[in-house]
């Protein structure tokens, strides 16, 4: 036992970074999997509205459950491995300020981009039957603003999760460049069923925010430029 120990240590099999790279690449699938048929607002809105409903719409809390679901499986869940199995800091995995004069110029350079493509893709017809998510969002400027701000949540988790658990956690075993093609593989592949052009842009906007969060050794850029896109995408669908 000793010597097949001893090989494997050898060639690489057992170390630190190989024990953590394939616990992110066992628990991925089983976390993803499960927030796609847990976490959705048709899993709520055929199981659970029966039992719990806010303000009395249960359109609107089938869109919040699935922010909390985001949040709470892909940010929690992963947040938790990394504190008591993996005994690291979440500041390892991008919950810090990290670079930030570099972040707030990567920003100001790409919210531009981002607003200019957010009405663009706000003028088709497939963006527009499915954003905002909450179809009530426009009804008033107080559930707009419930509406996008709760978004913030579910970016919370999508970006820990992706370019946090998966792209920080996998650098040392993958290197920089192929943890963030390993997280935009997984990101893209969630979003199987949205419209083709948000599946192809998901490709570009995931090696895009990997970079920025190497870079800047941070998810606060990333979670503000993703939350960006998807507020901007309501507001025109909303009001222009």
């Amino acid at each position: 036992m000793n010597r097949i120990t001893s090989i494997l240590i050898r060639q690489g099999f057992l170390n630190k970074e190989n024990n953590k790279s394939t616990a992110i690449l066992l628990s991925a699938p089983i976390i993803l999997t499960t927030f796609s048929y847990f976490g959705t607002k048709t899993f709520y809105l055929n199981h659970l509205a029966s039992a719990f409903i806010f303000f009395e719409d249960s359109e609107l809390t089938s869109v919040l459950f699935t922010f909390l679901a985001s949040f709470v499986l892909l940010g929690c869940i992963p947040a938790l491995i990394i504190k008591f199995i993996f005994r690291e800091s979440l500041s390892a995995y991008g919950v810090r300020m990290g670079d930030i004069r570099w972040g707030i110029k990567a920003f100001l350079l790409l919210a531009p981009v981002i607003i200019g493509l957010a009405y663009l893709s706000s003028r088709t017809q497939p963006f527009r039957f499915e954003y905002p998510l909450y179809k009530g969002a426009s009804r008033s400027l107080t559930m707009f603003a419930v509406h996008a701000f709760s978004y913030l949540v579910f970016y919370l988790g999508w970006e820990f999760f992706f370019r946090g658990y998966m792209q920080y956690g996998l650098e040392g075993a993958f290197g920089g460049w192929n943890a963030i093609l390993a997280q935009t593989l997984a990101s893209c592949l969630l979003h199987a069923g949205k419209p083709l052009g948000e599946i192809y842009a998901s490709i570009v906007g995931g090696i895009v925010l990997g970079i920025i969060a190497w870079r800047g050794r941070s998810l606060l850029f990333v979670v503000s430029l993703h939350w960006l896109l998807g507020a901007s995408l309501d507001v025109f669908i909303s009001y222009f």
